[in-house]
């Protein structure tokens, strides 16, 4: 009997055992994705993804009285009525798959369907092959569906007889065409060869094929009238859906005519705006729907290599669109051209048409023999900007559009922007007289170095085109013009405060002066000005603007009249909570007197986050007299526009699931219902959890990171441990981490779930010792840990990628406490990395070190020796820790020649070293495949060196370039 009840015993313990995670499952992972609510608050719907696979749409009532599923739906969007529910649905993955193995054709390709569902109902109505779908904004319940290009169906097999028939014809068309032939031949010999020549009516030989449009749809979704387009290109309502705008294409071989058509989607027949043009585009329709404006270009040669646009525009009523303005008229000159690549809009008025201006580039040179002529780029000390970023930015330049408009009441044309007012801005939906321009010019060299995004301030007059200065050397990310257009703010970096121009009155205010707090971030420690809190918005008619400093929220008046008041009352410094607004209105600009204000709150000593109401126009006080902070993350909160329903998303380390409560009820967790309910698969695997440890540096500081362990974990086992880290993520302590392939750097539900321990520690910098500054966090870390009797003090291991990938390789040349380590992208030679090029964005990178990550404060030839001393390169022979390296040919932030040196010289001296290189991948490994390959390298050096794992082949005798693609090394352990 014992002995039965010992073996149900161990039965029951083998069953309970949860599974550690494999590479196996990823793939089906769900998270959550796209997230909306009805304008009623009725219904909720959000997307369940998955990594490689058919994700869905869900539908719901906050009550769970109502669900609807859409297998593979997405970009949903809900009508303003709050009736219907649309999405794209895409084709089954497999097939997909199938169809690309097989190399099928773009047009062979398994194509989306579009869904219409009645909310409320459980019917779900499909129409295939839709390629793009619009609703109104608001109003009308119409929809426009653009239908991908019909399949050209197979001709039917012919039987004997057809067979046979189709020969006879063949044999007479060759006999008409050799009669013809013999023809041509006797009019030559009497008439001589000038007989044969022709004049050719048809297209030429060779000619392009103009890209056909396909049919357009467009359906009442409560009436069921239709009206449909053949040969559409582009198609757009205006706001309110009571018009819609449509072009088509001509017809390869066909007579007919591209048009721009105007339809009144409360009559029959559309009106004809245009034909007989080359191209049409950037269409723009008043909100009201009672004028159109659109460029389009209808005077050239359909190969012509310059092509100038025009503005056009039309109104219910006239024949057909009229020119509204075109080069070489009114201030269209100097060289400046009507832009095609603009997005044109109106004001919400319709007073104005907002449209582009750009430099008319000169036409090609097709004498030019391209085997004969050299190419080279030409890099001057004069130019604003270093060639590699002007390549970098070329298409954009190339289509770069300067604001002008136009206003509708007259037809006068002012360009507003030009290259000493680069942007122009305007606020109040275009209504308001006044815009913000930005200027770079005088600032773009010392971008180089400093990257401060310095620029100067001016106000545009809209109404007759002229600018004034407003400030100089501001950062251009702080500077705003008011939703109403009657202030211009920006935070000035040296004095530390934030600045208010009264336009009308020209004159310049300090409008936080009195506020005795830091209005910066006071934890920032690069070596440049630190950057500000920022700003949560603008109460109605510019009376007041919102300003954050670390903790609380200050309300300051932008005309500097009145002192600034802290409406929180500084009760988020007092308990250390961060308050910040969170916008509950979709559309507004600006935040609506006696609105109610949800505010996110984050406790600085727990890591946790929750939800506060604040009510304008009373003293600030917590819900419950304190914070209520959970052990979760909340955020990206969205709220019904007519209804008190609230929708947002809530992470944990176990979960990550989209919640449903009142605004009212947004304090308490227990009052809100939870919608999803993702990855039930979870519960069979062995999850982690996460503590907050806190720990004296070696300076004799505190600092903080975050110990990952196994939900399984055992006080009496020793365990392996990885410490990754990058800066600061300790505030991430209650984030909810995926399983996945990785791009660069370890994912820690993998590895706790395998039996290791991981440890993410803060780092703490000072300027001019970035290497130091991370052994006194990293490696009293390690020793903090190595206390812990389940700590494996012989078995750390350390990872990191891009700047944690440096702190990596200078770690090793410190201390030999690890027994492995991973660097990825790491630059080990701040020397030779220091005059490089950040090739994504063509950018120099001296100013990493002199201002921000690299926080060395001086240039290489002012302070070499900080650039030595905090090179890996330079303490190589240092090294005995085993190196994986991950550095990718296309690195586009980290030249991979940093690598390099770093690996040749480990090489050299004989010391394991192994560098991974996925060709053609950036500076993170982007395409999932050689994120797989990359996930399980990863893990079996760690396991090989921390958990004394069989070397795999690709480490042992390694993988020559005779074997490149064939032979992947993996060899044992037997891939999980």
């Amino acid at each position: 009997m014992f002995g039965l009840l010992l073996f149900l015993f161990a039965g029951n313990l083998l069953f309970a055992q949860k599974k550690p995670l494999d590479h196996s499952v990823y793939d089906s992972w769900q998270s959550i994705g796209e997230k909306l609510v009805s304008n009623d608050g009725r219904y909720i719907v959000y997307s369940v993804n998955v990594q490689e696979g058919d994700g869905e749409l869900l539908v719901q009532s906050p009550d769970l009285k109502y669900q609807f599923r859409i297998p593979r739906g997405y970009q949903a969007r809900i009508t303003d009525d709050s009736r219907y529910l649309v999405m794209k649905i895409r084709p089954l993955f497999r097939q997909t798959r199938d169809a690309k193995i097989k190399k099928k054709s773009p047009a062979e390709m398994p194509k989306d369907s579009l869904g219409i569902l009645e909310l409320g109902k459980d019917s779900l109505q499909k129409i295939a092959d839709v390629k793009s779908y619009e609703l109104p904004e608001r109003g009308a319940s119409w929809i426009a569906m653009h239908l991908y290009k019909a399949p050209v169906a197979p001709a039917a097999a012919l039987d004997s007889t057809g067979r046979l028939q189709k020969l006879t014809s063949m044999a007479d068309s060759l006999t008409r065409i050799a009669d013809s032939i013999r023809n041509k031949v006797t009019e030559a010999k009497l008439k001589g060869l000038e007989s044969l020549k022709t004049n050719k009516t048809g297209p030429s030989k060779g000619e392009d094929k103009i890209e056909e449009g396909t049919d357009l749809v467009v359906r009442n979704l409560v009436t069921g009238k239709e009206y449909r387009y053949a040969l559409v290109s582009d198609y757009l309502f205006n706001k309110n859906g009571q018009v819609l705008v449509v072009e088509t294409t001509g017809k390869n071989g066909g007579k007919e005519s591209p048009l721009v058509l105007w339809q009144q989607l409360d009559r029959e027949r559309p009106d004809t705006v245009m034909t007989k043009f080359n191209e049409a585009k950037g269409f723009a329709i008043t909100e009201d729907g009672s004028r159109l404006a659109f460029v389009a270009e209808r005077d050239s040669a359909t190969k012509a290599l310059k092509k100038y646009f025009k503005v056009w525009t039309y109104s219910p009523g006239r024949d057909s669109a009229v020119v509204w303005a075109e080069r070489n008229s009114g201030p269209i000159t100097n060289g400046l051209v009507i832009s095609p690549e603009f997005k044109n809009y109106f004001s919400k008025d319709g007073s104005r048409l907002f449209f582009g201006l750009s430099a008319d580039q000169p036409a090609k040179d097709t004498t030019l023999v391209d085997f004969e002529t050299a190419k080279l780029d030409i890099w001057n000390y004069k130019d604003d900007y270093l060639q590699p970023q002007q390549l970098v930015q070329l298409n954009n330049d190339l289509r770069k559009s300067w604001l002008a408009e136009i206003e509708s009441s007259n037809g006068r044309v002012m360009q507003l922007a030009d290259d000493s007012c680069e942007l122009v801005t305007p606020t109040a939906e275009g209504n308001a007289r006044y815009a913000l321009g930005t200027s770079s010019r005088g600032y773009r060299v010392q971008q180089q170095w400093a990257l401060d995004g310095s620029v100067r301030l001016f106000v545009v007059d809209l109404e007759i085109g002229r600018r004034r200065l407003v400030a100089e050397k501001a950062r251009s990310g702080s500077a705003r013009i008011s939703p109403a257009g009657n202030y211009i703010t920006w935070y000035d970096s040296k004095k530390r405060h934030w600045m208010s121009y009264d336009i009308t009155k020209s004159e310049a205010h300090e409008i936080t002066n009195g506020i005795t707090v830091p209005l910066f971030d006071e934890d920032d420690d690069h070596p440049d000005d630190p950057p500000a809190h920022g700003i949560a918005g603008w109460l109605e008619n510019d009376e007041a603007v919102y300003v954050y400093d670390k903790y609380d929220i200050w309300q300051c008046d932008p005309s500097g009249r009145l002192a600034p008041v802290c409406i929180t009352g500084n009760l988020g410094r007092r308990y250390k909570i961060t308050l910040r607004y969170s916008s509950t209105n979709r559309e507004d600009k600006f935040i609506r007197k006696g609105q109610p204000w949800l505010l996110q709150m984050f406790d600085h000593k727990t890591k946790g986050y929750g939800w506060e109401v604040f009510q304008p126009g009373k003293a600030f006080a917590y819900t419950d007299g304190k914070p209520v902070i959970r052990e979760a993350v909340v955020s990206s909160a969205i709220k019904a526009r007519d209804a008190d329903v609230l929708v947002y998303n809530q992470q944990t380390p176990a979960s990550n699931n989209v919640f449903a409560t009142t605004l009212g009820n947004a304090t308490r967790a227990d009052a809100a219902t939870q919608l999803s309910s993702i990855n039930p698969q979870q519960s069979q695997y062995n999850w982690f959890s996460v503590e907050l440890h806190n720990w004296k540096m070696f300076d004799g500081k505190m600092s903080e990171g975050l110990l990952y362990k196994p939900e399984d974990f055992d006080s009496s086992r020793k365990y392996p441990i990885i410490l990754y880290f990058y800066e600061r993520n300790a505030d991430d302590r209650y984030n909810y981490i995926e399983p996945m392939p990785v791009r660069a750097s370890i994912n820690i539900a993998y590895y706790t779930s395998n039996g290791y321990l991981v440890f993410d520690p803060n780092i703490y910098y000072k300027t001019g010792r970035p290497g130091e500054d991370a052994y006194n966090s990293v490696v009293s870390a390690a020793k903090y840990l190595a206390k812990f009797k389940w700590v494996d003090s012989t078995k750390m291991g350390i990872q990191g990628h891009s700047w944690g990938g440096y702190q990596v390789s200078y770690l090793i040349t410190r201390t030999n406490m690890f027994a492995a380590a991973e660097a990825g992208a790491p630059v080990s030679n701040m020397t030779s990395a220091y005059g490089g090029i950040r090739w994504g964005t063509g950018l120099s990178r001296q100013f990493q070190y002199e201002r921000t990550q690299s926080r060395l404060g001086a240039t290489l030839w002012e302070k070499p020796e900080l650039y030595i001393k905090n090179s890996p390169l330079f303490r190589a022979d240092k090294v005995k820790t085993p190196l994986l390296i991950l550095h990718n040919d296309k690195d586009d932030a980290v030249p991979w020649y940093q690598g390099i040196e770093y690996f040749t010289a480990l090489r050299r001296m004989g010391k394991p070293v192994w560098m991974i290189n996925y060709n053609d991948e950036l500076h993170g490994i982007i395409d999932r495949k050689n994120r797989k390959d990359w996930t399980k390298r990863m893990a079996q050096f760690f396991d090989h060196y921390l958990k004394d794992a069989p070397e795999p082949a690709w480490m042992g005798k390694g993988v020559p370039a005779t074997r490149k693609g064939i032979d992947f090394g993996f060899g044992d352990p037997a891939e999980k």
